[in-house]
């Protein structure tokens, strides 16, 4: 059986699926770009604040009227037309008058301050200013947010809803992202069920279509399709050219090993997949190979295989795709001491404590979901080593 190092797997995969990693950037309406990354610097075409535009509700003036009077005397102007905020050009601020502002409303012509409402009173057509405005108190400037022309967000931003406001701000409607990548999650098993059922003996959940579809788009794919088949080969050949049609790389779980009913295998070795085992545990049994010009990248059945290989192998390349980042390999001091088999790269589940050190939890066994999903690291033991000592440093693998 063909056997590959974690290292020369890896670098199959992307080879598989570098046009995947470099495609064009699109436009997506705002409405649709939550969680996006941009994939260019993005400009304001126009000045932010749009116009001159009262910070509050109070009073429009001139500054040198509200100081006329001397600093320790109130001022008392006569009172113009109401400006609400709306469209519309207000008739300009004569000279020793004052007119009623709403706030976000255009300033008009002539005034240069704003006294709020709380700093006056008001009666007869007259209002009575209690504080002396220095200029441009309480006026927002057009462009002293952002200029016409002046950068709004970095490419490469990950857009969250403040970036958003900020964009539907300048009037874009649209904004450039990078491109997801369009996915089909398929399992296969005559044994599995949809979470819900009711089990029948020998029947388990499908844990992998769930997993896999909310692990592609965590990593900023686009599932288009999910689909699962009994070990029957023809039934997953349907499914599976359904899959090609619809999407740019198609994932499989279960079906590539040893056994007689591995329908995986019996579909895609006679056309050209590379079928075989990586010296890794757990996600030993993986598999490759390209349908009319789709990638099909194929992962053990066992869930906590399933997890660990889309951690290890396409993780990385659908968050770099997306223009997400990864958070990669780091390191960690082992709290507990272990063994690892000869020949393979381990893959432990751990948890980090408040000190920095990281706890094994259970064994290595691929069936453990819940150990797995007690779990915020993968421990990654080398292949050159059988056991590893608690205090020793150890690389790790964000989950």
């Amino acid at each position: 059986m063909a056997r590959r190092s974690v290292e020369e797997h890896a670098a199959a995969v992307r080879a598989l699926l570098e046009p995947l990693l470099s495609r064009p950037a699109e436009a997506v309406p705002l409405a649709e770009a939550l969680g996006r990354c941009t994939a260019e610097e993005v400009l304001s075409p126009v000045d932010l604040p749009l116009f001159r535009n009262s910070q509050m509700d109070g009073f429009a003036v001139r500054a040198s009227d509200a100081r006329s009077a001397g600093a320790q005397s109130p001022v008392t102007l006569p009172l113009g037309e109401v400006i609400p905020a709306g469209p519309g050009v207000p008739a300009p601020l004569q000279p020793g008058t004052a007119v009623r502002i709403m706030t976000g409303a255009l300033v008009p012509h002539g005034a240069d301050a704003i006294v709020r409402v709380e700093d006056t009173t008001s009666s007869g057509g007259r209002v009575t200013l209690l504080h002396s405005p220095a200029p441009g108190e309480h006026v927002r400037e057009a462009g002293s947010d952002v200029p016409a022309g002046g950068r709004l967000l970095a490419a490469g931003t990950l857009l969250a809803p403040r970036h958003l406001a900020a964009l539907a701000a300048a009037g874009l409607g649209a904004v450039t992202v990078r491109s997801r990548v369009r996915v089909a999650v398929l399992t296969t098993g005559s044994e599995l069920i949809d979470a819900g059922a009711r089990p029948e003996p020998g029947q388990i959940f499908d844990a992998n279509s769930i997993a896999l579809r909310a692990a592609c788009e965590e990593a900023g794919a686009e599932v288009v399709l999910t689909g699962r088949t009994a070990d029957d080969p023809e039934e997953f050949r349907s499914l599976l050219g359904r899959a090609c049609r619809s999407a740019e790389l198609v994932l499989t779980s279960g079906g590539i090993s040893q056994g007689d009913y591995e329908v995986v295998r019996q579909v895609l070795e006679p056309a050209g997949a590379w079928v075989g085992e990586v010296a890794m545990q757990p996600g030993g049994p993986q598999a490759t190979a390209q349908l009319d010009g789709v990638p099909v990248l194929c992962f053990p059945g066992n869930p906590v295989s399933t997890q660990v290989s889309f951690a290890v192998f396409l993780r990385p390349l659908l968050r770099g795709a997306a223009g997400l980042p990864d958070a990669g390999p780091g390191s960690a001091v082992l709290a507990d001491g272990f063994c690892s088999p000869a020949g393979k790269r381990q893959y432990r589940r751990g948890r980090m404590d408040e000190n920095g050190a990281v706890h094994l939890i259970a064994g290595p066994g691929s069936h453990l979901v819940a150990a797995l999903a007690s779990s915020d690291v993968l421990v990654v033991a080398e292949r050159d080593r059988t056991e590893f000592a608690a205090g020793e440093t150890v690389p790790v693998i964000a989950l």
